[in-house]
This record gives structure tokens, C-alpha cells and sequence, in this order.
């Protein structure tokens, strides 16, 4: 059986989607970078992308509801995603304080494993949020929010999670833990060695 396509699993929403995708690309562009005096851009790139199909209906069936298109739409939060990469970890907070205040759209949750990491070491910054006019009402989308050494960690233990038959299973996860550890302890370093830096400049 061939896999569908986004428009025969979406429907007319997958171009509602599409429009949700582009909103929230269209408004991280417009984040102001005049404060940045250290010539450091905060966001350093961003990837977006709309559900496929096989992992939005694996996803439902995960759940026990129905695995159509508007179930899709209407019971995760996911459908559409957006993933800023950035400097540092204060950029993560900056941006996220900045998105709050936006017109277009509510923040409805926020996950914070920074702060609080998963077991595995995981740490990002996810938040929910709900548009709540114009043809995108009512649709949700996640942003998830990290550093680029998060972003490097987390690229590689997802590949790696989903490899089968793994040898010594319990050694490679401890071993991404301890990575995990230490590349967020070299985020907080970069982040004080930027922090003395702005001190000093400005005193």
C-alpha cells in the first residue's frame, strides 16, 4: 500500500497547515537582534516541518483514537513544528519571553527540560501554542527552542534510538546521559564567559 500523500491525509487543512508554518517562520524573522551588541546572532538557523503522515496516524493509534486527518488536527499539538536553534541559553528564554507576546498566537503550555531535563539528558525548551483567529483558528503547533550543542546531542541520540538490536543497549544510553551532562555543563560555561564579557564591556 502506498503511503498517502499530505493532501489526501490533510485534506483542504494541510494548506491551512502550510499557512501556520509559514506565520510562525515569518514572525521569528522578525525577532529584534538590536540589543545584541556582541555581535553573536542569537537564532543561528530554525527547521520546520508538518507531520507525514505515517508518524501523525503511528502516533493516534499510540493514543487509541482515530488516526484520520481532523482527529490529527484537533487531539495533538504537533502537526505543525518549528525548531529554533540558537547561541545560548539565555537567547532560548529571550526568544520564548518575545514569542509570549505575540498577536498572531497563545502560548498554552510550556515545557521547560532545560530546567527540568528528561532522563535520558534531553533538554529543550517546547512551547504550545493556539491560533485563535483567521483561517488558521484553532490550530495548534509546538516550538521547541535549544541551544546548537542540544541540537547536536539530540540529532545524534535520535538517530541512534532507532536502530534495532542494539549491543550493550544500557551502556550507550548511560554514555548519552553523561554526554548530555557535560555538553549542557559547557552551555552554562559559554553562557557566564558571555555574560563576564557583556559585564566588562559595559563598565
Amino acid at each position: 500500500m502506498m503511503a498517502l500523500t499530505y493532501e489526501e491525509y490533510y485534506g483542504d487543512d494541510f494548506f491551512r497547515l502550510k499557512r501556520v508554518e509559514e506565520i510562525l517562520l515569518d514572525t521569528i524573522r522578525q525577532y529584534p537582534v538590536k540589543d545584541y551588541a556582541d555581535g553573536v546572532e542569537p537564532i543561528l538557523y530554525c527547521k520546520s516541518r508538518i507531520k507525514n503522515p505515517d508518524s501523525m496516524i503511528h502516533k493516534l493509534k499510540k493514543r487509541g483514537v482515530a488516526t484520520d486527518g481532523k482527529t490529527a488536527i484537533r487531539e495533538t499539538h504537533d502537526a505543525v513544528g518549528v525548531r529554533i536553534i540558537c547561541s545560548f541559553i539565555d537567547d532560548v528564554y529571550k526568544i520564548s519571553q518575545w514569542l509570549s507576546t505575540q498577536n498572531n498566537f497563545t502560548i498554552v503550555a510550556t515545557k521547560d527540560y532545560i530546567a527540568y531535563p528528561k532522563p535520558n539528558g534531553y533538554r529543550s525548551l517546547h512551547l504550545i501554542l493556539k491560533f485563535h483567529d483567521g483561517p488558521e483558528q484553532g490550530i495548534q503547533a509546538e516550538i521547541q527552542l535549544r541551544t546548537i550543542a542540544i541540537d547536536f546531542w539530540a540529532a545524534l541520540e535520535h538517530q541512534m534510538k532507532y536502530k534495532k538490536n542494539i549491543q550493550y543497549e544500557k551502556t550507550i544510553c548511560d554514555e548519552l546521559k553523561r554526554c548530555a551532562d557535560e555538553i549542557a555543563s559547557v552551555d552554562m560555561s559559554m553562557q557566564a564567559l558571555r555574560d563576564i564579557i557583556q559585564n566588562d564591556k559595559w563598565d
